[in-house]
């Protein structure tokens, strides 16, 4: 069971874990299982190992993270995450879809990426 507050610590844990570009960080965040999803239509992520080694890809950012907990309930929480990175200089707008086991570490996360400037459909080009 979650609600907002353990959800809101969770987001923080994540930000610590990305900044510190420690995927040893990752064990207090998601389960041994883990399924990570960088978008609803791709493939998933699967496991622990798989997970640091997505997150090695991003290893040195600089950036500005802002989170704001949409929803919590049950074993479900919705995160608003806002992303500036420095270098290079871009923007993009994320929700993440998160389940939670007992413990608190994630089962499933899930993000729905926007960029801003972007089109809002696949026939609009900006």
């Amino acid at each position: 069971m979650t609600d907002r507050a353990a959800a809101a610590a969770w987001a923080d844990g994540y930000e610590r874990a990305w900044r510190a570009a420690d995927p040893a960080l990752l064990d207090g965040l998601f389960t041994p299982d883990a399924v990570y999803r960088r978008s609803p239509v791709e493939p998933p992520v699967v496991g622990l190992e798989a997970i640091r080694g997505i997150w090695a890809e991003d290893e040195g950012a600089v950036f500005d993270l802002e989170t704001e907990v949409v929803a919590a309930e049950g074993d479900r929480a919705v995160i608003r995450s806002r992303v500036h990175y420095r270098d290079p200089d871009q923007e993009y707008v994320d929700l993440w879809v998160l389940r939670f086991a007992e413990d608190g570490l994630a089962v499933e996360f899930e993000e729905w990426p926007y960029w801003p400037g972007r089109g809002y459909t696949a026939a609009q080009e900006r």
